[in-house]
């Protein structure tokens, strides 16, 4: 197997041989974006032109997905033809070469895209909004969080969170863009994306605004805590697996289960008043930041500061640990195959709270492959209710109090204990209380009618 060297753009980045329909040829990925290889024919893939993206699948196959002129002959060349959908599935020939090629493949579409992470929101922050009608995030939910949180940091940000933002769905999650084809009944693939971008339809969607002190995180998917945070952030060791590492690691941690100590707050939404115990609100943010909060706040001196509700004035209430899981959804899918939150509206004011605890290991496995359509709410070891406000108290691991967990948003990690996963960013705040409050349909997407 030979990596190559990438001394100009015709060098090899890989080059193997590999099984297409079962038989042994070679395939090379070259410094210039050129696919090659040969099976009946000579075919030849653009990446940056022609592929949409890649999926490792069961039995070790490597499942590219492409947009290609429909000719015959050799795909590189010849008279322009009408674009077909076609997929192209080689399997490598060992598990190590399994791994290279997907990283190879992610690397390199990835460099196509944003530049480092986020790099999105930077442009969304300083863009000329005046030159364009709106936003397309051709990518996974990672940069539709970085594009809203850099609208809202913006001087002018209640004039640029109106800017439409289109989902292309080319990620590893999906979710938001598999709730809004989903919730007008149809398929979550490409071309029904771009449509929906193209006809311009137009839907408001909820930004739940996460803050310590005086540092924010503006959030339009998710905030987990507990097993859904470890194996969203845990699982990025796996990422050459493509959407099946979450799997893969989930069935590790509900063998090797945690249970956290902690507590969680909240506001119910009308209907939901009996959940949890009666409290008084004495959460105000504290003047005081410690210095990786300090070191956010100096690009935050501007832009929306968050929800002016009087959370004083609301009714509060509380649940206690130990939790094997708490996890807030604003839309109904977490990702193509997992429908989180089944009831969740996409501006309806309120947060759907799926919360799990005290459950065994087997029931939770079943609860778990429950997750594909909606039904893992219905046990009865989850909580599910609507909210209007949240305060998370995260704690330390039953099984070992030195460790603590992680909190995650959107795929970010927010905050990170000790003795936890350990990331290439620093974490935006400290692991100790958040609190989120929801603003009623901020942001605007490009949806089906």
């Amino acid at each position: 197997m030979d990596q190559g060297g990438q001394l100009d753009n015709l060098s090899p980045i890989l080059s193997d041989q590999v099984l297409v329909n079962g038989t042994a040829v070679p395939l090379t990925l070259t410094g210039d974006g050129k696919l090659r290889f040969l099976g009946q024919r000579q075919r030849c893939l653009t990446v940056e032109k022609e592929v949409l993206g890649f999926a490792v699948e069961e039995g070790s196959r490597i499942r590219i997905k492409a947009v290609v002129e429909e000719r015959e002959g050799i795909c590189c060349c010849g008279n322009r033809g009408d674009l077909v959908r076609e997929s192209f599935v080689f399997e490598p020939l060992s598990e190590d070469s399994l791994a290279l090629w997907s990283q190879k493949l992610r690397d390199y579409i990835d460099s196509l895209e944003t530049k480092h992470q986020l790099h999105a929101k930077e442009v969304a922050k300083t863009m000329d909004l005046s030159k364009y009608d709106g936003i397309v995030c051709v990518s996974g939910d990672g940069i539709l969080v970085e594009v809203v949180n850099g609208l809202l940091e913006r001087e002018d940000w209640s004039a640029a969170i109106n800017m439409p933002i289109g989902m292309v769905p080319a990620g590893t999650g999906n979710g938001m863009v598999k709730s809004l084809l989903h919730a007008a009944g149809e398929q979550c693939c490409v071309s029904n994306a771009i449509l929906a971008v193209i006809r311009g339809y137009k839907h408001s969607l909820d930004v739940a605004t996460i803050s310590q002190g005086k540092t924010r995180f503006f959030s339009v998917l998710m905030l987990a805590w507990g097993l859904i945070a470890d194996i969203d952030i845990e699982s990025e060791k796996y990422r050459w697996m493509g959407s099946a590492r979450l799997d893969f690691y989930a069935i590790q941690r509900i063998f090797h289960l945690r249970h956290y100590n902690g507590r969680i707050c909240f506001v119910p939404a009308p209907g939901f008043e009996d959940y949890g115990e009666p409290m008084s609100f004495h959460c105000k943010p504290t003047d005081e930041e410690s210095p990786r909060q300090e070191e956010s706040l100096k690009t935050q001196q501007h832009g929306y500061l968050g929800s002016d509700v009087k959370l004083e004035d609301m009714h509060w209430r509380t649940i206690s640990g130990p939790f094997v899981s708490v996890w807030l959804h604003n839309v109904p899918w977490g990702s193509e195959d997992v429908m989180a939150a089944p009831n969740a509206k996409f501006s309806e004011g309120y947060l759907d709270l799926i919360m799990v605890k005290g459950l065994p290991k087997l029931a939770l496995l079943s609860m778990m492959s429950n997750m594909n359509d909606g039904s893992h709410v219905e046990s009865p070891y989850v909580t599910y209710i609507k909210v209007k406000a949240f305060i998370l108290e995260p704690g330390t691991r039953v099984e070992d109090p030195t460790k603590e967990g992680i909190i995650d948003s959107d795929g970010e990690v927010i905050a990170r204990g000790n003795v936890t996963y350990k990331g290439n960013q620093k974490p935006l705040m400290a692991y100790d209380k958040v609190q989120i409050t929801v603003d009623q349909g901020l942001a605007t997407l490009f949806a089906p009618k």
